[in-house]
């Protein structure tokens, strides 16, 4: 029976360097936003759902999605943001399934990182759950400056999350990503470990 391990954490956490590592290890990652991307690309099967429910607004002169017009959109208005996921959860949930499903036929242990994991309901989709934390004033700092942000709509992406102590409360498996990152790497491997011993 293949191990699945989800893998999440608030936005700028520093999953990233969580699945890069896993990577490296040797191990398959599903990344969810990745797998959303390819859906919204013209021609893919959100891209034309996209269009329909938002206009051609949404779009960049050579017709592909304008992600930081849509980003100002769902992370602005909380209706526009549960009638997005409303539209998409449906059509990403089966194609990361299919992903799962198709590695799983040959691997032992694989990866889902997927950034909304317990606010979309995955729970029940994966064997455990990891989740990469770090300090909220960190997360802020590394967000503003990721994502080009100022303090207002950094906090408005934070708020759309679930809050990380409710987080914490749903999984025991936590990855402290506020030191170095060999510090990081060796938390990983120690939960490496415990799975690689069943």
């Amino acid at each position: 029976m293949t191990q699945v391990i989800g893998i999440t954490g608030g936005i700028a956490s520093g999953k990233s360097t969580v699945t890069s590592y896993l990577r490296k290890r040797g191990y398959q990652v599903i990344d969810a936003d990745q797998i959303v991307h390819q859906l919204q690309q013209k021609g893919g099967e959100l891209y034309q759902v996209l269009v329909d429910e938002f206009g051609t607004d949404i779009l960049a002169k050579d017709g592909e999605l304008n992600r930081q017009q849509l980003g100002c959109l769902v992370f602005e208005q909380v209706e526009v943001r549960e009638r997005l996921s409303y539209l998409q959860d449906r059509i990403i949930r089966q194609a990361l399934l299919a992903e799962r499903d198709r590695l799983a036929e040959h691997e032992a242990v694989l990866f889902m990182d997927i950034p909304l994991l317990f606010e979309l309901g995955y729970e029940e989709v994966v064997s455990e759950i990891w989740l990469v934390v770090l300090e909220s004033e960190l997360q802020m700092e590394r967000l503003m400056k990721r994502n080009h942000l100022d303090q207002e709509a950094a906090k408005q992406r934070l708020a759309a999350q679930m809050p990380l102590e409710e987080k914490k409360k749903r999984t025991p498996y936590q990855i402290d990503n506020g030191g170095e990152r060999l510090a990081t790497y060796e938390q990983v491997d120690q939960l490496l470990q415990r799975i690689e011993r069943r």
